[in-house]
């Protein structure tokens, strides 16, 4: 299927389709769909040399915390000797690129796009495909396909873990203050928690869990509800360090000492938290270390390989401080 052909099947001409093929403006709304949808019809290919400018591409929902900031760090850290850098898209907490962003991107002809917690339509992934642009999903919010490789961790064990750890310390009232369902981070680490309780033989409540942004503010307002409970409990495993914080000012708010009335654990062992007041005990995840890995993959992609593993899950592992402790008498 050549340029031509697809020219003749839109009535346009080759010109027009090589506009909507290189992301280029000067067609109309109507015109591109048209054109777009007879690509992924035909299964277009590019025949010619792709010209890639040396930038990997690197799709998240929001920019606003330090999570973000280590992964970029491992990507950048992955492609630097490469000679390749980083641009960055943010979708301001959306879950799928905006359309305009495709043709901006396919203008910018990156060597690679890693998307970070972001889920692409059918066609923009077909758009992708059709231009020979790689993509890898780096903890993605659903479940990731053999077609897309993937980079995560192991949210279930660090789920198991953090729960084990409070149970371990005496707890029978832990609650968890989880992040959004359609991450599938949060229902890994969710599945850990009740995993953990059911392991000892610890009833579940639930009542005892909340689901709440993966904001400070969303960990406080959550945290005020449970505390609220006539039989409040005595520990909070929060899905993510900044819910983690958040609880920490419902619990002073309610007149209660982290760790002597009320344990506390994170996830994810962001800088400040080893700087809190109690220090956090949290779930270190290698943030840093999955935006390598997703850029090595990348990498292998553009060069025409294939990586080793459809998907990789990185370790997690528990990280104790000061937060947590045996419930109060």
């Amino acid at each position: 299927m050549r340029v031509s052909r697809i020219a003749d099947l839109a009535g346009v001409s080759a010109s027009t389709v090589s506009k909507v093929i290189h992301g280029r403006p000067g067609v109309s709304d109507g015109t591109r769909r048209r054109i777009e949808e007879l690509i992924r019809e035909h299964g277009f290919q590019k025949n010619e040399k792709f010209e890639a400018v040396p930038i990997v591409e690197v799709v998240f929902q929001s920019l606003d915390s330090l999570w973000a900031l280590e992964i970029i760090r491992g990507v950048e850290e992955a492609v630097r000797p490469s000679g390749l850098a980083v641009t960055l898209t943010e979708m301001q907490g959306g879950h799928t690129p905006e359309s305009a962003w495709a043709r901006q991107m396919l203008a910018r002809r990156p060597v690679g796009v890693i998307a970070v917690s972001a889920e692409f339509s059918e066609a923009q992934l077909a758009q992708l495909g059709s231009r020979s642009i790689p993509l890898v999903a780096l903890d993605p919010t659903g479940e990731p396909t053999h077609s897309i490789p993937s980079v995560g961790a192991t949210n279930w064990n660090g789920g198991l873990v953090a729960t084990r750890h409070l149970v371990g310390l005496g707890h029978r009232r832990v609650a968890m203050v989880n992040g959004p369902p359609e991450f599938l981070c949060c229902r890994a680490r969710l599945d850990g928690y009740r995993a953990a309780l059911d392991a000892a033989g610890v009833p579940q409540d639930r009542k005892l869990v909340r689901t709440a942004p993966l904001y400070h503010d969303g960990g406080r307002a959550a945290a005020r509800e449970l505390l609220r409970l006539p039989n409040r409990p005595t520990a909070v495993f929060a899905a993510n360090d900044l819910q983690a914080l958040g609880v920490y000012d419902a619990a002073r708010e309610a007149g209660l000492r982290v760790p002597h009335d009320l344990s506390v654990v994170g996830f994810d062992d962001l800088a400040f938290t080893q700087w809190s007041d109690p220090p956090l005990t949290t779930v270190r995840q290698p943030l840093r270390r999955m935006g390598a890995e997703a850029a090595g993959m990348l990498l292998t992609l553009a060069a025409g390989g294939e990586p080793d593993n459809d998907r990789v899950e990185l370790p997690t592992k528990l990280v104790v401080r000061g937060s947590t402790a045996p419930p109060p008498a």
